[in-house]
């Protein structure tokens, strides 16, 4: 494999960033939007899920500690 110099890689760099597609306002923010709506909603799905465990857990305990 050839080596690139350094001005053939700056000049392959910026080539390539022409190409990239920008999202637009409207697109970043409805990401952005979806994201905190993910994170909410799986946040509230592991806290239900913790406290679940932490209930079960909590009453094998009591059950062996009787036992």
């Amino acid at each position: 494999m050839a080596k690139t110099t350094p001005i053939e890689f700056i000049r392959q760099v910026q080539a390539e960033t022409k190409k990239v597609v920008w999202p637009s306002r409207k697109e970043t923010i409805m990401t952005g939007v979806m994201v905190m709506i993910m994170t909410t909603v799986l946040a509230v799905f592991f806290f239900g899920v913790d406290k679940l465990f932490h209930t079960l857990v909590t009453l094998l305990l009591s059950l062996a500690a009787k036992g």
